[in-house]
């Protein structure tokens, strides 16, 4: 029997940072947290937005999650505070065993519309998760193909409807 798969906060620390270094989408977001623990801005536990799931004592999945506030928001209509999910990658040893799911399912556990933009090859399984196609004016798109899911009992109006 498989034991339930712990999602939990990501320490910045240095540790954290050279465990992103497997990670494929590793980029700009780690390199600012980098410079922010260099430049000696952040403490060893301050949060970052990013979770993650341990196989022992190895990170082996992960994502950035984090809430935007509805005045920001370019995708719902009513604009109203969401979720954006990205760099979720779950190492190639460790695919198809749930961790990715486990990801999503604590993402979602917040009751907030999500919105993701998926990679390359990976449409199955947002698609899975029940995410689809955000609805909304083509023109805010920014070229991102996002993905969004919501809330039971939150409905998502379409803008040309």
């Amino acid at each position: 029997m498989m034991t339930k798969t712990k999602v939990q906060p990501l320490l910045v620390n240095y540790k954290t940072l050279e465990e992103f270094k497997r990670f494929k989408e590793y980029g700009n977001q780690e390199l600012a947290m980098l410079e922010d623990l260099e430049s000696n801005i952040v403490e060893n536990d301050s949060e970052s937005p990013f979770y993650g799931v341990y196989y022992g004592s190895a990170l082996v999945a992960r994502m950035s999650l984090y809430r935007v506030r509805a005045k920001y928001d370019n995708y719902f209509v009513p604009p109203q505070d969401y979720l954006a999910l990205w760099k979720l990658e779950v190492l190639p040893d460790y695919r198809g065993l749930g961790y990715g799911k486990a990801l999503v399912e604590f993402a979602k556990s917040f009751e907030l519309p999500i919105k993701t933009n998926p990679r390359i090859n990976s449409h199955d399984f947002w698609e899975k998760m029940g995410f689809q196609k955000a609805t909304y004016d083509v023109e805010r798109d920014l070229g991102e193909n996002p993905l969004i899911w919501m809330p039971s009992g939150v409905e998502e109006r379409d803008v040309n409807a």
